[in-house]
């Protein structure tokens, strides 16, 4: 279970992190260290602050208190060409694909390589032939090198995740962030979405920090889980031999009011569903 790639360097670290958006917050003063090469899962219900601490790493989101460090800069600090220098290397993929749906596949798996791109964009004018070919090389390590010319609105779901993931690559990104990849997905889908993230990230050393909130993918997919509730911590464990109940009576433990527990024993109940073979 454990990513053959020995963490020896700290490459993401979170501390005490707050963010508030007006009155709510989001995050409340979380802390977090992720070595290179580790597999880590943001586990927690809607609203725990997974997609914000996630948002925070790609710059996307400044912190109100607490500072955010990754590869080694403060993201906070960067602006303008540091910055975007910094997204070239993290990757993001996103719930909702955020594909270009009148592009076709390989158009948009070069989208990925526009930070690296000069001149006019011009649909696949604009991209030289060792681009090309190396977009076509994604698109053969995700499956779908024979959609490479269909247009993306043409795949299903699962087919268009993997074009994202394709499209991540092409940054050749030494941290891949994946907020929520397989939450639109089948559950035959899901799988196949994690494990050829999974299969990819150890065979190219990427560091992967993915928010799920299913509670028996993440065990059989991270190195390690990351729990949150309310914009907290609350739980930072390897998964080898961990088990569901331990992950849900930490989230027991820390919810305070009757319905808070309802609302855990009713995800719990999606997910059995969700998982249950038709």
């Amino acid at each position: 279970m454990t990513n053959p790639a020995t963490p020896t360097e700290t490459v993401v670290r979170l501390s005490d992190v707050t963010k508030r958006f007006g009155a709510t917050l989001a995050l409340d003063g979380a802390s977090l260290e992720v070595q290179r090469g580790e597999i880590v899962v943001l586990l927690g219900l809607s609203g725990s602050g997974k997609s914000t601490l996630l948002r925070h790493l790609d710059g996307l989101e400044q912190p109100s208190d607490g500072t955010v460090e990754v590869l080694g800069q403060l993201v906070p600090d960067l602006t303008g060409r540091r910055l975007r220098t910094l997204r070239s290397r993290v990757g993001f993929i996103f719930q909702q694909f955020e594909l270009v749906p009148s592009l076709t596949v390989l158009e948009n798996v070069l989208t990925g390589s526009l930070a690296t791109v000069r001149g006019p964009r011009l649909g696949l004018w604009s991209y030289g032939r060792a681009g090309k070919l190396a977009a076509l090389g994604h698109l053969d390590r995700v499956g779908l090198l024979d959609r490479a010319y269909q247009r993306a609105d043409t795949l299903s779901g699962g087919q268009q995740q993997r074009v994202a993931i394709a499209r991540a690559l092409m940054q050749d990104p030494e941290i891949l962030l994946a907020d929520e990849p397989v939450a639109s997905l089948d559950p035959e889908s899901s799988d196949q979405v994690m494990a050829l993230i999974r299969e990819i990230a150890v065979d190219r050393g990427l560091t992967v920090v993915c928010s799920l909130h299913q509670v028996d993918l993440a065990l059989s997919w991270a190195d390690r889980i990351v729990g949150l509730r309310h914009g907290r911590v609350v739980l930072d464990t390897p998964t080898e031999g961990l088990s569901k109940p331990q992950v849900m009576e930490i989230y027991g433990r820390v919810a305070t009011t009757t319905s808070e527990l309802h609302a855990i024993e009713t995800e719990l109940l999606v997910d059995a569903v969700s998982e249950t073979p038709r």
